[in-house]
């Protein structure tokens, strides 16, 4: 036993010192947070429920009314609550359930109390840690031509140069079930790498979407490399007529592994609120932005120029009298909080994977754009963490030098900014409190 622990931290030295090192810097940015329960521990209450045996969350519990679900039923039809809660309304999570699948074990064992800003924590240094195992993979494979050094400065980079940061250490539902989805990235995106594992991508990719419903796009990156892994992708596609049948197969052993979750969300969803593909956000009660879904719906090209602002351009706010630098909450530019976007305007190299990736960035981001919400309160335009690590693996194959001075200098100014955000956010709750 104490032989193959050995060789198991032998074998995987680096992603256990990145580990150790970003939950030691996260747990010291949580600060006093990280001893306590978050103020919107939406999925310990989820996952209470369901070892209480219901399905929906007992309101006399509730620790606020902030983004909760909340579902009457008038005349047979299920409606959002408003004006005065009835005896018989029922109150749900209104997000994708799984990361309280994951917390089930633990909060068996704390109940309510169970800690989720610590455990979001650790999950944010899992997740460090399985990125870089994902770059060693590519490397091994020879997707990209990285050595371990660059790796593990890239790995640093999404845990304190990106909008990661400051979300891994808060807990919060809405920033606990970012940092979990890019966990279940890495994992999904290794196994579809030219869709060698179609079961475990399918099983990860389902995990996923079940976290942040926007990663339901990212199936688009095993598509491509079921279909046309390339290098000659026309090629390939000319040639699916008469060769469909692997690419089938994989398409076939991907959906079987994706299937069973996606079923168990879809009928959870229909007893919840009718529907397969509600998770809730149409049953907000008393929430700000009902008005605006009632009128345009979730998606709508009313919501795109405000979208675009929050994620482009929103700059920092300079006060001289009294001297104070200070955040729009609705967002931050990208270029500032993810400068090494530049560099991904100007790849040096464009090999096999750097179409599907920015596909893959593309139509996850697209659907944001165009969503009800900027993501407020936040520090940076969060909504983008979900395809953050596409737009890191697409430098990590873009063939510019880490030892660059301008690449340096940008990835200093990204770990400034996001420095900046880890210290300063407050978050909705914590402001709300404070005023």
């Amino acid at each position: 036993m104490r032989s193959a622990v050995r060789l198991w931290l032998s074998a995987y030295r680096v992603e256990v010192m990145l580990f150790l090192v970003a939950f030691a810097v996260l747990s010291s940015f949580s600060s006093q947070r990280f001893f306590r329960q978050s103020a919107a521990p939406h999925f310990i209450y989820q996952a209470q429920s369901w070892l209480e045996g219901r399905l929906d969350v007992d309101p006399q519990v509730l620790p606020n009314l902030e983004d909760w679900a909340c579902v009457r039923v008038v005349d047979g039809h299920k409606v959002r609550c408003e004006g005065r809660l009835l005896r018989d309304d029922r109150w749900f999570v209104s997000f994708p359930s799984f990361p309280a699948v994951v917390m089930l074990p633990f909060v068996a064992l704390h109940g309510y109390q169970f800690n989720d800003t610590s455990f979001g924590v650790f999950v944010g240094a899992l997740a460090v840690a399985l990125f870089y195992s994902l770059l060693r993979f590519l490397a091994q494979e020879g997707e990209t031509e990285r050595n371990r050094n660059d790796n593990v400065v890239l790995s640093l980079v999404l845990a304190f140069g990106t909008l990661f940061f400051y979300c891994a250490i808060r807990g919060e539902v809405w920033f606990g079930a970012q940092v979990m989805g890019v966990a279940l990235t890495c994992l999904y995106v290794r196994n579809a790498v030219k869709a060698r594992r179609p079961v475990l991508a399918g099983v990860f990719f389902s995990m996923a979407v079940l976290t942040r419903t926007p990663l339901v796009f990212a199936g688009l990156f095993f598509v491509l490399e079921a279909l046309c892994p390339g290098p000659d992708r026309l090629a390939q596609l000319k040639a699916l007529p008469t060769a469909w049948k692997p690419a089938l197969r994989k398409l076939v052993l991907f959906g079987a592994g994706a299937g069973p979750l996606a079923l168990l969300a879809a009928a959870y969803n229909v007893y919840r609120f009718g529907k397969p593909g509600e998770f809730g956000h149409s049953y907000f009660y008393n929430n700000r932005v009902n008005a605006d879904i009632d009128r345009f719906g979730l998606f709508n090209l009313e919501y795109l120029s405000r979208n675009i602002q929050a994620a482009f351009l929103k700059l920092p706010q300079v006060s001289l009298s009294p001297p104070r630098l200070s955040y729009d909450p609705h967002g931050l530019s990208l270029l500032l909080t993810l400068p090494l976007l530049v560099f991904l305007m100007v790849p040096r190299t464009r090999p096999r994977l750097h179409w599907p990736l920015w596909l893959t960035v593309a139509v996850c981001a697209l659907p944001g754009l165009f969503y009800q919400n900027t993501g407020y309160m936040q520090f940076g335009f969060r909504f983008s963490l979900d395809y953050t690590p596409y737009l890191l693996l697409l430098f990590a194959i873009g063939g510019w030098s880490l030892r660059n001075r301008a690449v340096v200098t940008v990835l200093a100014l990204g770990v400034l900014v996001n420095f900046w955000g880890a210290v300063a956010f407050r978050g909705y709750t914590e402001f709300v409190r404070n005023w």
